[in-house]
């Protein structure tokens, strides 16, 4: 028998994707339910190619160079850059004071009575009672809430950080309650079942296993609220917002300019704060 007769035959790879039909079907199908949502937004970009909308925007674009550097503004930058990041940091203080009781009522790795099995009604009650608190709290945008604050304490940064703290207080407890149920649950059970409180159960099964987890997503947070609060600037709680909406109004390119170069700094802070802190938690 000749040698090539006994070699296994190498079949040619396919040149064509196997599921290529299934691929583009569901494609099309995305596309044909993007475009009445397309049409509904009234989403059309060309609009910003036309003249009478490229000469005010290069204008506008042209005055953020240089930025502006002058000692004078520098020192009220900073000063506005120092009120932002504390009505970020206080109400994510506020935030966590709200978040973290929230988040341990309404997991069910906690709860004695699911230890044998169906939680009993009471507690199943109360823990649906704080979920719904939670969605509530998230669902109004931090804008509203600063907006009702307003109302009630007037202008300034108190507002604010009443704002950050309701909407980021349901934000935080419904993520750290989904990261704690997610979590390996035989070592709370076994602590549990042996005597052991929530709160050592907490601390000492659940909190190291998602501490870097839980770091994480809290300085994202802290991040993301640094944003809202130079957002909230806008209605009147102070902070780099008010600065941008003023530089803004007097179409001062180079102001805008340097204060989007703050806002650029203080997320890679942020980002470097949760690095480290991941680092030396893992």
């Amino acid at each position: 028998m000749p040698l090539s007769a006994q070699l296994p035959v190498l079949t040619q790879p396919a040149l064509r994707d196997p599921a290529w039909r299934g691929r583009v079907f569901w494609a099309l199908a995305s596309l044909a339910l993007l475009w009445p949502t397309l049409v509904l937004t009234e989403f059309k970009p060309w609009i910003l190619l036309e003249p009478d909308a490229l000469k005010p925007a290069w204008n506008f674009l042209s005055a953020f160079f240089p930025p502006r550097s002058d000692p004078e503004f520098l020192l009220l930058l900073a000063r506005e850059t120092w009120r932002t990041v504390a009505m970020a940091t206080a109400g994510m203080s506020l935030a966590l004071l709200l978040a973290l009781p929230l988040s341990l009522l309404s997991v069910r790795v906690l709860s004695l009575s699911a230890l044998t099995g169906s939680m009993a009604l009471l507690p199943a009650i109360l823990r649906q009672l704080v979920r719904w608190t939670l969605m509530v709290l998230r669902s109004v945008p931090e804008l509203v809430w600063a907006l009702v604050f307003v109302r009630v304490v007037g202008l300034g940064p108190t507002s604010g950080v009443l704002a950050i703290a309701l909407t980021y207080g349901g934000m935080l407890g419904k993520v750290y309650a989904d990261i704690l149920e997610s979590s390996d649950a035989h070592a709370s059970s076994s602590l549990m079942r042996n005597g052991a409180g929530r709160l050592q159960t907490f601390f000492y099964a659940l909190l190291p296993q998602n501490a870097a987890e839980l770091t994480s997503y809290t300085v994202y947070r802290w991040e993301c609220a640094i944003r809202s609060s130079a957002v909230l600037g806008f209605v009147g709680a102070g902070g780099l917002g008010q600065l941008m909406d003023s530089s803004m109004k007097m179409f001062n390119g180079a102001e805008v300019a340097s204060i989007l170069l703050v806002f650029m700094a203080l997320v890679w802070l942020a980002d470097r704060i949760s690095a480290a802190l991941r680092k030396i938690l893992a």
